[in-house]
């Protein structure tokens, strides 16, 4: 293997560009949470771009896109884009992930406190 090659593989500014064809992980009409899960809805076919079928391939169980970004070894904006592009086909489906409970006012809070002292 020569050292263009290795540099190819390892992520280097010129691949990322060519995955993603130049565009940048920032939009505003899809934005993924690192912990948003992504499940396949339809299998790879053999005409699409590596990384999409791949992400088709392992999303069959729901997996985060974090986890998408470790197993296809590039950065999460360039996953992002791909991620966007697969959603935009409707090949896969994004779930957000469960909000944290929101917790009460603390003057309530406060409020039942003394009335149940009150008792």
């Amino acid at each position: 293997m020569s050292a263009t090659d290795r540099d190819w593989d390892d992520g280097n500014p010129e691949r990322l560009y060519v995955i993603t064809r130049g565009r940048s992980g920032h939009s505003e009409q899809t934005t993924f949470d690192l912990v948003a899960l992504i499940v396949a809805r339809s299998e790879p076919n053999p005409a699409m771009q590596p990384e999409h079928a791949a992400i088709l391939r392992i999303c069959g169980s729901p997996l985060s896109v974090a986890e998408i970004s470790a197993y296809l070894r590039l950065p999460v904006s360039a996953v992002t884009v791909l991620l966007a592009d697969l959603l935009d086909e409707q090949r896969i489906e994004a779930r957000a992930c469960i909000p944290q409970a929101i917790l009460p006012d603390r003057a309530l809070l406060e409020a039942v406190m003394h009335g149940l002292q009150r008792l």
